[in-house]
């Protein structure tokens, strides 16, 4: 029976935190398993750079085999339905599928109707699992654990499937969760701070990117008032607590939730995500694999 990986509510906090340690094992230099046998289909029907090639650097240290899928080449163009292309990736006999789609919860048509292990990476506005593990590892090799921490999430929370992940399962681990930003863009089920407040008093600033692409067609947005507003501005980031530091899900718009001169700052750890986000991938494709 395949193990997918869908969302962190399916994991129990001892199985999230054996997904951290293994990934740990590997950016340690721990040996690998031989995975020469498996094959991994990347299906990304959305746009992707960290997730999407991340997974294939995960799958290249693992010795996996890895077929690429491009939509714009595929029978898509010919009226093909979502279901039926994963269907097709998995009649081939793949032991993988990495499945990244706009659809809230795509996965449910797909479960106990293919064969291969899904790992999601990324639905819609609603989760992100291995964004959230290689957040959380960052944040546990900083830190040391979770509990007790504060973090706020900034930005814009509606149409973020990073920060519904991370609520939950920071939450569940411990630390308290705040969110900030336009309130056009919050959410009533979350606890609101304002946002200089919030980065004044948290050990984690996570800045998130304005999704225009998932905003109604007209939808004003000035960048210049944003970031002045809402923006982590070096001004703001000296005000930070001593040893907290600033992440991000990336891609970074410089100059709009983030200052130019703040991305790669001494407090910042947004590139160190992305070197964890291999690792912790690594992790989920030997869980999958592993079943």
């Amino acid at each position: 029976m395949a193990t997918h990986l869908l969302d962190l509510q399916q994991l129990s906090i001892g199985e999230i935190n054996d997904l951290l340690d293994l990934a740990q094992h590997y950016r340690d230099g721990g040996p690998l398993p031989d995975c020469s046998g498996a094959i991994v289909a990347n299906l990304f029907f959305e746009n992707s750079t960290r997730t999407q090639y991340s997974f294939q650097t995960a799958e290249e240290r693992l010795n996996m085999r890895v077929i690429s899928f491009v939509p714009e080449t595929s029978s898509l163009q010919k009226n093909e339905s979502f279901y039926d292309t994963v269907k097709t990736f998995d009649s081939f006999g793949v032991n993988a599928l990495v499945i990244r789609h706009s659809e809230n919860e795509y996965y449910n048509d797909l479960v106990g109707h293919v064969r291969a292990a899904i790992l999601n990476g990324g639905d819609g506005t609603g989760s992100h699992p291995t964004q959230s593990l290689l957040d959380l590892l960052t944040i546990r090799q900083e830190f040391g654990g979770f509990e007790g921490l504060k973090a706020v999430i900034a930005g814009d929370i509606a149409h973020s499937r990073v920060a519904h992940t991370n609520y939950d399962i920071m939450t569940r681990l411990g630390m308290e969760v705040v969110m900030s930003g336009p309130k056009e863009y919050m959410e009533d089920r979350y606890p609101y701070e304002p946002f200089d407040e919030a980065v004044a008093t948290s050990d984690v600033v996570m800045m998130l990117r304005v999704q225009r692409e998932r905003h109604p067609d007209g939808t004003p947005f000035d960048p210049a008032r944003y970031h002045r507003e809402y923006g982590l501005s070096a001004k703001r980031a000296a005000s930070m607590k001593k040893g907290a530091i600033i992440m991000h899900p990336a891609p970074v718009n410089r100059g709009v939730e983030v200052a130019d001169e703040v991305v790669e700052c001494r407090r910042s750890r947004i590139f160190k995500q992305m070197e964890n986000g291999a690792f912790v991938r690594m992790a989920a494709l030997v869980r999958a694999l592993e079943s």
